[in-house]
């Protein structure tokens, strides 16, 4: 049976995108991109900070329910140059993400596209790829983390409500925060029942409560972003 072109060469030949599964792979190509923020044809912006030396890490960023690329760059956008981290922000298709409206699909292809253009054009090392979201947009990353953690090695996670991989591969480390006080994806239903959920999988979890509600506030994405880099 041939391989779909949607399913990695190492996975399983029936996985693709329908499976929440990415084909894109970081590789040391020289950087042809400029400090700045670009526009790229998978309908996606990267961000790409201004450090002494190319950053060479990447942390995908998903916006959540209604919400743009441009929000979603504005939570870690201003760490990204201490963490010398390039920032890669997709927009859904719709008005949040394919696995919550219809199944895994349409995002998952246009997140692959913008993924592979990124790391045509940049220098990515193997290994030092993340993914982050608030609220729909980190269901969405806890979901793709678990299923691509042979790509993204953490996961940054800001007031998810659930997570729904069909597949899983890797072993991804885990940063979940969420305010006490969210009346939009409350706590006790949400991040309270999943972080015991991927512990009991033994998957490596840092957990912050904040007192506040359904946001990112500023000391949180600097601290999310300090755990993955080792700053």
């Amino acid at each position: 049976m041939p391989v779909p072109e949607t399913a990695p060469a190492h996975a399983h030949p029936d996985e693709g995108a329908r499976h929440g599964r990415l084909t894109a792979r970081p590789a040391l190509t020289p950087s042809t991109i400029e400090p700045g923020t670009h526009h790229l044809t998978g309908q996606a912006l990267l961000h790409v900070p201004r450090t002494p030396h190319p950053p060479t890490r990447l942390a995908v960023v998903l916006h959540g329910a209604g919400g743009t690329a441009e929000q979603a760059l504005g939570w870690l956008a201003p760490h990204a140059a201490a963490a010398a981290t390039m920032l890669l922000a997709p927009q859904a298709i719709a008005s949040t993400w394919d696995m919550i409206t219809g199944g895994y699909g349409p995002d998952v292809t246009r997140l692959d596209t913008a993924l592979h253009e990124t790391f045509a054009r940049t220098t990515v090392e193997p290994g030092h790829v993340a993914i982050a979201g608030f609220s729909d947009g980190a269901s969405y990353a806890l979901s793709l983390g678990v299923t691509n953690g042979d790509l993204f090695t953490a996961v940054l996670a800001f007031s998810p409500g659930f997570m729904a991989p069909l597949v899983r591969h890797g072993r991804p480390r885990f940063h979940i925060s969420h305010g006490t006080g969210d009346r939009v994806l409350p706590i006790e239903r949400c991040s309270r029942r999943l972080v015991p959920q991927l512990r009991k999988s033994e998957y490596p979890v840092t957990y912050e409560e904040f007192t506040g509600g359904h946001e990112v506030p500023e000391q949180t994405a600097a601290t999310a972003m300090r755990w993955w880099t080792g700053g």
